[in-house]
């Protein structure tokens, strides 16, 4: 009898043990391939980002390269090329770039619905919509030396901004025809073009600074000159690639049909300009109000410095933004919901990871890293007691642009201008004035307001509805703007801009 229970609790044993490793293989199955589509779509993603960080760092490089040519000619035109680019020109980028934005919606949602000649429509739409917006701001740069004398500066820094300004004209207009290309060479994962040529921009625009400054001897002018050929390379590459056989399937040649909803477009593109300029002015508002504290000549330099340290993180953050909005159209225009939720997640993760090492790495060398750009004792402590509200930054600045990237992706734009103008201006701003001049905290007490006002809640806003966001529902709405906008009817009211279904 013993024997015949024992035998039998071999048995029941020998059967829990098989089913026991059963469930455990197909967990391991399951695991396996959770794993690989997290490869495949880091993969995919970073075939687009990849190469977008490197893009994005040389364009930013173009500008540093031309104020450093500019600061060897002396004070006055290292200042009047900063003014000149930060304020004049980087007032219209904002809203160029921003509207831009648009075309990661459309595009993306097309590429990925197979509707390919949509592509090339979209792309002379947005051209023709940012050379208007361009000639609208155009007196900005003819009357630039009358807006920034409202600032207080010296004669001959204004006189320099007014021949910069003028200079940058051809500029102005080449972002109207440079941002659309971008995004139309990055939603068909057109990436690599984006390096090369941006490569061959670089180098032009090291040459040209150096043959115009230094060997023609044309001075600020020069520089400046440098500065449009190096961008308009740029151009040419881009629209040279896309329309000589490198875009066959999206580039079919110029086309009536892109007069065709221009009011509607304009709509969606407005909105992505306003989510973004929201975001830039943010900023510049920050340094305005540090340079109204007492002793600001080295509270700005300390907020400078950390904000161009941030900024390097941001370029990655701005790629990880482009990345994530054209897989995310892509995946909604394919109908795939629960694909757009997967690289959301991924996207999320990775650019968060980056953000984490970065913020580690400013907190262990907390009190050296001012000394990349100054020796002067008193700005390198004001950025050292500053550097962990810097890490902090850096943090929230990795997750906040992907969560914006599928708000672009997902053709939310409308609805993130609005709470970025909720969370920028009515809780952040008005938090940094109590904190700087009510609590005496200076520009620490600013800085640490606007970020835990302003892009703390952003984030977590932005993180909340992406989190209840109805994907299936989402990609019909995809799959419906695709069709409409691709067989346009003269009666029909498009329905751009989308609000999250939670």
């Amino acid at each position: 009898m013993e024997n015949s229970m024992s035998r039998d609790e071999e048995d029941l044993n020998r059967r829990l043990l098989q089913e026991s490793l059963i469930e455990y293989g197909a967990e391991y199955e399951e695991a396996k391939d959770l794993a690989s589509r997290f490869w495949i779509e880091s993969k995919k993603l970073w075939h687009i980002v990849g190469p977008s960080i490197f893009s994005r760092l040389v364009d930013f490089s173009l500008n540093v390269i031309t104020q450093a040519f500019a600061g060897h000619l002396g004070d006055v035109e290292l200042a009047a090329t900063s003014i000149a680019l930060n304020v004049i020109l980087g007032f219209s980028f904002g809203i160029l770039l921003g509207m831009a934005s648009a075309l990661e919606t459309l595009c993306g949602q097309a590429f990925g619905a197979k509707r390919y000649h949509m592509l090339g429509i979209y792309l002379q739409r947005s051209g023709i919509v940012l050379l208007l917006c361009c000639i609208l701001l155009s007196p900005i740069y003819v009357f630039a030396g009358r807006l920034v004398r409202l600032l207080g500066l010296p004669d001959e820094v204004v006189e320099q901004v007014e021949v910069v300004a003028l200079w940058l004209l051809p500029l102005h207009f080449g972002f109207a025809l440079l941002f659309p290309v971008q995004r139309f060479l990055q939603s068909q994962l057109k990436t690599f073009v984006l390096v090369w040529v941006s490569l061959a921009a670089l180098l032009v625009n090291l040459l040209t600074s150096w043959l115009l400054v230094y060997v023609l001897d044309f001075g600020l002018v020069g520089a400046v000159a440098a500065l449009n050929i190096s961008w308009w390379v740029l151009i040419v590459g881009f629209y040279g690639y896309a329309m000589l056989g490198g875009c066959p399937q999206t580039w079919t040649g110029f086309s009536v049909q892109a007069f065709s909803g221009l009011w509607e477009f304009t709509k969606l593109s407005a909105a992505s300009g306003a989510m973004l300029c929201l975001e830039c002015w943010y900023y510049t508002i920050l340094m305005l109000m540090t340079g109204k504290l007492n002793d600001a000549t080295i509270a700005v330099d300390a907020l400078s410095i950390c904000l161009t340290v941030s900024g390097w993180g941001f370029m990655i953050a701005l790629a990880f933004f482009a990345g994530t909005g054209v897989r995310v159209a892509n995946e909604l225009g394919a109908g795939n919901g629960k694909a757009a939720k997967f690289a959301t997640i991924v996207s999320v993760s990775q650019s968060a990871s980056i953000g984490l090492f970065l913020c580690i790495i400013i907190l262990i060398v907390h009190d050296k890293v001012a000394y990349i750009f100054t020796s002067s004792t008193d700005v390198v402590q004001a950025v050292d007691k500053m550097s962990y509200l810097l890490g902090v930054a850096i943090l929230l600045n990795s997750i906040q642009p992907v969560l914006s990237g599928v708000a672009v992706g997902s053709g939310w734009q409308a609805s993130v201008a609005y709470i970025n103008l909720g969370c920028y201006y009515i809780s952040g701003l008005p938090l940094g004035i109590v904190m700087g001049w009510v609590f005496n905290l200076g520009v620490m007490g600013i800085w640490g307001g606007m970020i835990l006002g302003g892009t703390a809640v952003q984030t977590v806003v932005l993180a909340v509805i992406t989190i209840r966001t109805d994907w299936e529902k989402q990609a019909e709405k995809a799959s419906e703007r695709v069709a409409k906008w691709s067989n346009p009817q003269p009666d029909d009211q498009l329905e751009l801009q989308d609000k999250p279904n939670c």
